[in-house]
């Protein structure tokens, strides 16, 4: 009679890391795999929703999660995508001052070709 050893549930082998909250003003074009705590400031004016049609919580004055987000780039300007693999979450009021003046949205890029010889 063989005896087996129970093998370790999912749960258990694969241990949650606890996640790195990104800062707005560090975000850069073309990277994903963002963070963020936001506060919403005008309706949908930063966070771009794809299949998740969650504009209930996108109201002025709530504090919202964004887990898995990623910078899309358009018309030379970042947008801030939250999409099928991401997930929005309401969260308590956050106690930071939003800094208005920093608008990332506004910063026009330029693609540049580095010819390398």
């Amino acid at each position: 009679m063989a005896t087996t050893a129970a093998a370790p549930s999912t749960a258990e082998a694969t241990a949650k890391r606890k996640p790195v909250f990104t800062k707005v003003d560090s975000l850069k074009p073309g990277t994903s795999g963002h963070t963020l705590t936001v506060k919403v400031t005008v309706p949908l004016s930063v966070v771009q929703l794809k299949r998740q049609l969650r504009l209930d919580i996108m109201k002025p004055g709530s504090t919202v999660i964004l887990r898995n987000a990623k910078i899309d780039m358009f018309k030379g300007s970042m947008r801030l995508a939250v999409d099928k693999w991401g997930r929005v979450e309401v969260t308590e009021p956050a106690k930071f001052v939003v800094k208005e003046d920093n608008n990332l949205s506004l910063v026009e890029y330029e693609l540049v070709n580095v010819v390398e010889e």
